[in-house]
């Protein structure tokens, strides 16, 4: 194939593979640091393998989940705050694998952006190491994908993918074990976590505030920073729990709240009945309720109002499996009960 004169190269076209190779050789050590039995999470292949059998799995059953950030990226994309993204992306597919009852095992991440900035990409997959980290993920791979024409410049946007391993007999929920009067235990947010942020950034908009104001409800941090708190990975609280078998049902508490949330994990004929006195809103959820005239109703079915996740478990379980849950660290609290429907 000859030289053509006035020939078109690929980055003349946007594309900056030598940009690319930079972020891969920049991420390399990120992602070793993830390796767990199982995965040795090296870059590089055509695809991941995980061996199952080293994971300590003898009938598993694969989970899998996919999930973004919603419009958060938007205020990190405003502010140039991309840090803690990642470890949102992570946190939104791993709890969602603890409602069935799964560990996390391994992690994959699409970054797709219009020019690629390395630093700004090395910065979001740093995030993504540490929540594979917290999670125990390893994470074995991703695509970046540099698109001139589809994003305005400086944007990107993101999604994540998550496989976890539960044993057969142990799929969440038990549907058929559940009983009136079961107990619900609710573990705390860090704020709005990554939902409800189209709504967030309307009641900013409404208080005039600017990002980098001096936020509001939380002294010592500007707004954004207040607001883009990562949202709580729950894993090691709640795995060894799960294994113990004494859980029933589990809900990450996202969009929809805990009003749309809990259902899918409660049995046909059995609804939750929360105490909603029984745990303190976390400032956050005053400052936009007051701010943005958002009433009791949409605030519950929009916003996770301080519960990250739920649990179910039976009446003689309640108490010890609370006193676990605080004895790592979490800010648990038995939030309600299941009664007939």
């Amino acid at each position: 194939m000859s030289d053509l004169p006035n020939g078109l190269t690929y980055a003349q076209a946007g594309v900056d593979i030598d940009a690319g190779n930079a972020l891969v050789d920049a991420i390399k050590p990120l992602a070793k640091a993830t390796r767990r039995p199982g995965a040795e999470a090296s870059l590089g292949g055509f695809g991941a393998l995980f061996d199952l059998k080293a994971a300590g799995y003898d009938d598993p059953l694969l989970v899998t989940t996919t999930d973004g950030v919603g419009t958060k990226l938007r205020i990190a994309i405003d502010t140039g705050m991309h840090a803690t993204v990642g470890i949102d992306l992570v946190a939104m597919c791993v709890n969602d694998l603890l409602a069935q009852g799964a560990e996390p095992l391994m992690f994959l991440d699409y970054f797709a952006t219009g020019k690629l900035d390395v630093e700004t990409a090395k910065s979001v997959v740093a995030g993504i190491a540490e929540g594979c980290k917290i999670s125990g993920s390893a994470l074995v791979g991703g695509e970046t994908a540099e698109m001139p024409g589809m994003y305005a410049d400086g944007e990107y946007d993101l999604a994540g993918f998550s496989v976890g391993a539960v044993n057969r007999d142990a799929v969440l929920p038990k549907l058929d074990q559940q009983r009136a009067g079961d107990i619900i235990i609710g573990l705390g947010s860090s704020g709005p976590h990554s939902n409800g942020y189209s709504l967030v950034r309307r009641v900013v908009e409404r208080s005039g505030l600017a990002w980098d104001a001096p936020c509001p409800f939380e002294d010592g941090k500007t707004l954004a920073e207040a607001l883009m708190a990562p949202t709580r990975i729950y894993v090691k609280s709640l795995l060894p729990l799960l294994k113990s078998g004494r859980v029933k049902g589990g809900a990450h508490i996202t969009g929809g709240g805990l009003i749309e949330n809990p259902p899918r994990a409660i049995a046909e004929g059995l609804a939750a009945e929360f105490n909603w006195n029984s745990w303190a809103m976390p400032p956050v959820f005053d400052w936009l309720a007051q701010t943005g005239g958002i009433t009791e109703h949409e605030m519950r079915r929009t916003f996770n109002c301080g519960v990250g996740f739920i649990i179910i478990v039976a009446q003689a379980d309640a108490e010890p499996v609370l006193a676990a849950l605080l004895n790592a660290g979490e800010d648990a609290f038995i939030c309600g009960q299941l009664v007939k429907a």
